[in-house]
């Protein structure tokens, strides 16, 4: 493989120059993979959480996945035809995914900075429904980055100069995200210094939790101290708040993992999905709880942000010895 990168974009990309066009039965393959898994994931989410940017993003990029999956099924089915004075082949196939995965490479750090900056901002506010004005800033906000990263991607002149060669040479490259490699990377990094800072408490936390049934949910009761000093409590609240992501997101995190370890290139268009989004949906919602836990007030609708991820419990104090007393009203938050 050819290694290729930008000098002004954080994407490095790898052109596979033998790949023949006649590759787009296995692309079609994987997308439809790739559309049903974003899918299932949409479905088995929680309905009843508070809007975000993050999940207007994770909507917008399923439909975005299964237009591109309806034009590769089109054009592979009727192979050479015109529409609207323009003649689609094969080639267009490549080409449609080469600038989705273009476009989906330079996404990871805009996203994640508007999202966090979201969750910043909003997590300790008194639950509401969103109002108009709020969703539309995230409707315009979505259109603004998806416009803007198909402009910019257009205007960088070695992706203009290697499209042209493909268009001559009938080659297929595929794109690796420099961008997704760094924040895997720094999301494995971060747990694995919480872990590191919070080992002696995750493992008294882990030895002393018990899980039970609450209001119909399977939730795990953590120990809790009465008295400490801000320090500890924020030390404590690390540590739940570790348990409760990992909790949920271990394969996922053993996963990324691997894939780190192997080296393994994952093209663009494969990598950036649903359930990666909403896994850097949780970490960021735990780096904002965790930020802003003196302003969070103790709301049933509080912890209504994340649709995979009950952070409830990371807050509301149980006692061992007495469960009922956390179901009490005028609970005092723990941080």
């Amino acid at each position: 493989m050819a290694a290729m990168s930008c000098a002004n974009c954080s994407l490095q990309y790898y052109s596979q120059l033998n790949q023949p066009l006649e590759a787009s039965c296995m692309l079609l393959l994987i997308m439809l993979g790739k559309v049903s898994l974003n899918l299932f994931m949409l479905r088995v989410r929680r309905r009843d959480v508070k809007q975000s940017f993050m999940g207007y993003f994770c909507i917008s990029l399923a439909l975005l996945d299964f237009t591109l999956l309806v034009n590769i099924a089109f054009i592979s089915y009727f192979e050479n035809f015109a529409l609207w004075g323009v003649r689609f082949t094969k080639y267009h196939i490549c080409l449609f995914t080469q600038i989705i995965s273009l476009m989906y490479g330079v996404l990871h750090y805009p996203v994640c900075l508007v999202s966090v900056l979201d969750y910043y901002m909003t997590i300790a506010q008194t639950p509401k429904p969103a109002s108009i004005g709020q969703r539309l800033l995230y409707i315009l906000a979505l259109v603004f980055i998806w416009i803007s990263v198909l402009f910019y991607i257009l205007k960088v002149p070695a992706v203009s100069a290697e499209l042209e060669i493909q268009n001559h040479f009938f080659t297929c490259p595929f794109y690796i995200s420099v961008q997704s490699y760094w924040l895997s990377l720094t999301i494995l990094f971060v747990i694995g210094v919480a872990l590191v800072i919070c080992w002696s408490e995750v493992i008294t936390m882990v030895r002393s939790v018990r899980i039970i049934s609450f209001t119909s949910v399977t939730v795990l009761i953590f120990s809790y101290a009465s008295d400490c000093d801000c320090t500890v409590c924020k030390k404590q609240l690390l540590t739940r708040l570790l348990i409760c992501f990992l909790g949920t997101w271990t394969p996922f995190v053993f996963l990324q993992m691997i894939i780190l370890l192997l080296g393994a290139q994952i093209p663009a268009y494969m990598e950036m999905n649903v359930p990666w989004l909403y896994f850097i949906n949780s970490f960021l919602i735990a780096t904002a709880y965790w930020f802003r836990c003196h302003d969070i007030q103790l709301t049933e609708g509080m912890w209504s942000a994340d649709p995979f991820v009950s952070w409830k419990f990371c807050f509301i104090p149980f006692n061992n010895q007495n469960t009922e007393q956390a179901e009490k009203p005028g609970t005092v938050i723990i941080c």
